[in-house]
């Protein structure tokens, strides 16, 4: 991986598997899905989904920074949620976060996530 960098922060949580927080290729960075661990306690964040949909863009403001950039720069979101339901409030805290233009974006209805998570996101940066 010459071209490739390992983003990593301790303001984000741990892998908790075989993979980085990030990777850089050039000027992309690549976002790992982040669920709504708390860093320090490797815990689910205590509340409801809003709760949880905080977290996950608190973990990726974290990413997004250690990598040189920010959210402002994320130009594909992917949402991962168990419950569709949810999809309103998503974008209601997603348009507390981003300012437009807004990234491409894609909204997942799954199963489940790990630690049993409501909602997981990942992303793509261009910090160009």
């Amino acid at each position: 991986m010459s071209n490739h960098s390992v983003i990593s922060t301790d303001k984000a949580p741990q892998a908790i598997g075989t993979y980085s927080q990030a990777i850089k290729a050039g000027s992309t960075v690549y976002l790992s899905g982040q669920i709504p661990l708390v860093p320090e306690t490797m815990e689910l964040v205590d509340g409801d989904i809003e709760a949880q949909i905080e977290q996950v863009f608190s973990n990726l403001i974290a990413v997004c920074e250690a990598a040189g950039g920010s959210l402002q720069d994320i130009v594909k979101l992917n949402i991962f949620l168990t419950d569709l339901s949810h999809f309103a409030l998503v974008n209601e805290v997603m348009a507390r976060h981003f300012n437009q233009p807004y990234p491409a974006r894609a909204a997942i209805g799954v199963a489940a996530l790990p630690k049993g998570a409501g909602v997981e996101m990942d992303g793509i940066l261009d910090i160009a």
